[in-house]
């Protein structure tokens, strides 16, 4: 299992966005800056986090990005989902036709393995995301 690379991206943004915290708005092009993404990709995450609820975009002079709420109450989860939608690790959950739909017997137990990796993903929260730590 791995993240894609835009849900990881959106993960360094909202941990960068959020070292921003009380110091006022960022910008897209700052945050690009900062993270060493490049500007489209940061101005695409932008407009996935602001449509999901976790930025908040102001206009005009002093405006800028800031979070839509308090770290504390974005989770790991909530980036993941704003970029790649409800998580999911098989398709069949979705209700994507599966060739071996009318047999599976693993299918019922899909959404319990689900939401014990949203759970998990959900007890992650942006503060302990945008915690400096010593690089190994």
């Amino acid at each position: 299992m791995r993240l894609s690379n835009l849900a990881d991206y959106a993960v360094v943004t909202m941990s960068q966005a959020a070292r921003h915290c009380g110091g006022g708005r960022v910008s897209a092009s700052e945050l690009a800056a900062e993270t060493g993404l490049p500007a489209p990709t940061v101005q695409k995450l932008v407009s996935k986090l602001v449509g999901a609820g976790l930025l908040r975009s102001v206009r005009g002079a002093g405006g800028g990005l800031q979070l839509a709420r308090p770290a504390a109450a974005i989770s790991l989860a909530d980036i993941v989902e704003a970029v790649e939608g409800p998580i999911a690790l098989t398709a069949c959950v979705e209700g994507t036709d599966c060739s071996v739909d009318h047999e599976c017997r693993v299918r019922p137990h899909w959404p319990l393995v689900n939401e014990t990796l949203r759970k998990a993903l959900a007890d992650i929260s942006l503060v302990q995301l945008a915690q400096e730590k010593e690089l190994a």
